[in-house]
């Protein structure tokens, strides 16, 4: 087996982009990571992206970008797999490369949410959940971590307020970055009197949907050019897992299974222990899913997954940084698209490009997003390679 490499990456900011069409977002990640990656050019395109044929009326996504971004001819298609949509097409991307059947590819992760408003967007959100069984019955995405965390709380006991560790670290990391759709702290006390979006989660609890695209050149390290101006970094462990799509179907709904499969496949195929990286970029889109995820992945025991972010556990020099350059909760969620930041992100950090949001010593990283509420699970592992 080969290593593969990250040769190069490019991201847009995250927020609202009224103006610019899907493809123009992602052509401007394209070509910022075309030149990173010292201008390789790629045989194949892997697209992430959730919603795009019910918001932006567009199916055929990547054949539309790969003719946009001046690549006819290439193999592209599109990933979906909910909000996981953008590391299971980085997986992908990683297997072509793996296989030898590609030499280089390009991975990117595109969502507009706000080519519609409203009620458009939970309609197109709820798709992901069981349409006959969920949907069906007017139950939303926040609706559905709603019952979760209240089950939780119930369950375990733990002080309502602890949970706002999660997003009052994310909004002081996103307050470092650029393309952060949020770039404001967040205090205790704001954090406590904050209005309701589904009880118990309140606004900070919840991560904001935004428009987004992020792109990364995969290749093997005989073919990185004279022009890459920057360390690689290699995959050392890919995964995917999926359990049940709706959560009545689970034996236990607060055990993220998935996310304790995933970890577990992909940390042993890196040769590590969890416990081995130096951050993790979950995948925050409620704070409950951020508890409930350290405890799955092995960080804390059951029903005390909350007491990770106590005390400056999961800040920047924390024992485990946690969301370093705002998670989704700061950065902004951009749905298919979400996966393929986490990836920049953790790259910019093992190349030591993190400015001030960079983990000291930063070599490994476990990367994971979730589709669902852990329906389907993809993690990778990270490493910083020095050229």
């Amino acid at each position: 087996m080969t290593d593969v490499l990250i040769a190069g990456i490019g991201q847009t900011q995250v927020g609202e982009h009224w103006d610019v069409s899907i493809r123009e977002l992602a052509l401007y990640a394209i070509e910022s990571a075309v030149k990173d990656a010292g201008g390789l050019r790629p045989q194949a395109l892997y697209v992430g992206n959730m919603l795009a044929p019910a918001l932006s009326r567009q199916s055929h996504l990547a054949t539309l970008i790969a003719d946009f971004a001046g690549l006819t001819g290439i193999e592209a298609y599109t990933v979906e797999a909910a909000g996981a949509s953008g590391g299971a097409a980085f997986r992908a991307g990683y297997l072509a490369v793996l296989s030898g059947a590609v030499e280089v590819a390009l991975v990117v992760g595109v969502e507009k949410i706000t080519d519609q408003v409203g009620g458009s967007v939970e309609g197109a959100m709820s798709t992901t959940t069981d349409a006959d069984y969920e949907a069906e019955h007017g139950l939303t995405t926040t609706a559905q971590a709603a019952l979760l965390m209240q089950r939780y709380l119930y369950e375990f006991k733990p002080p309502r307020e602890a949970f706002g560790g999660f997003p009052i670290t994310a909004h002081a990391n996103g307050k470092g970055n650029a393309n952060a759709m949020f770039r404001s702290t967040v205090k205790p006390e704001s954090y406590a009197r904050a209005g309701m979006v589904a009880a118990p989660l309140n606004m900070f609890d919840v991560a904001p949907n935004a428009d987004g695209a992020a792109a990364v050149i995969l290749t093997r390290p005989g073919l990185l050019t004279e022009r890459l101006e920057h360390s690689p970094v290699r995959i050392s462990g890919s995964s995917v897992v999926t359990d049940t799509l709706a959560l009545h179907d689970r034996p236990d709904p607060l055990d993220f299974r998935a996310v304790r499969a995933s970890v577990e496949q992909a940390c042993r195929q890196a040769g590590i222990m969890p416990s081995d990286v130096d951050f993790f970029e979950l995948y925050d889109a409620y704070s409950i899913y951020a508890a409930m995820t350290l405890e799955a992945a092995g960080f804390a025991p059951r029903g005390e997954g909350w007491k990770v972010a106590e005390n400056g556990g999961i800040s920047l020099t924390g024992s485990l940084p946690l969301t370093t350059f705002g998670g989704l909760k700061a950065r902004g969620n951009p749905g298919g698209a979400t996966g393929v930041y986490q990836i920049v992100e953790s790259t910019l950090q093992l190349r030591g490009q993190a400015g001030a949001n960079q983990v000291p010593d930063a070599k490994r990283a476990l990367v994971q997003c979730l589709g669902g509420p852990a329906s389907t699970v993809v993690t990778h592992v990270l490493e910083g390679v020095e050229r």
